[in-house]
């Protein structure tokens, strides 16, 4: 299954890191990719400067939610006290996701055809998802864990692709450019990326805590200043 999900990735210099790692079950090779893609970078943008987005904007999205996960929260917060300084936007306790495909504008998907694609997810029966989270790395706009194993996560995304093509949604990126993180904190300002690269860099001896996904939430996402809300509209259990 791991040679299949990899498979399906592919070099796009759109996603963040641009390769994915070459085993997509090797957790010491997916944290390695992510770490040195990040700290390669040399300016960080402002994550909220996004054409097309705005306070009234509304999304849906397939992601995983994280609001009941203790240990995750708690490890989140420690790391964003840790950065405080740099002026970050840290994403809420009840705020943590993985963001996995994009549906369409809400205004676009008529709910009929949400209702539809999520009766069509559940009757998958996809499996629950056993994951670590790694302090920590980040992208030009972020600063993120790494998420481990990404065999499941890689899986899971082209099904949810597939499902949507076959109902006629509108849909998102291809799975090819799928890279699984999970953000803590965005950048809001074009900087010089030294100091948050060397700041998240000494927080990579914190291990990484343990998570079971088990379901997939269908939401309907918005912006709301400076952090992101959502409106579950499904939540599909994983068995």
């Amino acid at each position: 299954m791991g040679d299949h999900a990899l498979s399906l990735l592919a070099t796009d210099t759109r996603s963040f890191p641009p390769d994915p790692p070459g085993d997509l079950d090797d957790a010491a090779a997916i944290v390695r990719t992510d770490q040195q893609a990040f700290d390669a970078v040399e300016r960080m943008k402002d994550h909220w400067a996004r054409p097309g987005w705005s306070n009234r904007t509304r999304r849906l999205y397939w992601m995983l939610t994280f609001d009941k996960h203790r240990a995750l929260i708690d490890r989140a917060t420690q790391c964003q006290r840790a950065l405080a300084d740099l002026g970050l936007d840290p994403v809420p306790a009840d705020g943590l996701h993985v963001t996995l495909l994009r549906i369409g504008d809400a205004s676009a998907v008529a709910p009929a055809a949400v209702e539809a694609l999520a009766e069509k997810v559940a009757a998958l029966a996809l499996p629950r998802l056993p994951l670590l989270a790694h302090p920590l790395a980040g992208s030009r706009g972020a600063v993120r864990f790494s998420v481990t194993p990404w065999t499941g996560l890689v899986a899971l995304h082209a099904q949810l692709d597939q499902a949507g093509r076959e109902l006629g949604v509108p849909g998102g990126s291809s799975t090819a450019r799928f890279r699984p993180h999970l953000g803590i904190a965005y950048n809001p300002v074009e900087r010089d990326a030294r100091p948050v690269v060397e700041a998240v860099g000494a927080l990579r001896r914190f291990a990484p805590v343990p998570v079971t996904v088990e379901a997939v939430d269908l939401v309907e996402l918005r912006r709301d200043q400076s952090t992101y809300r959502w409106t579950v509209r499904r939540r599909v259990p994983l068995v």
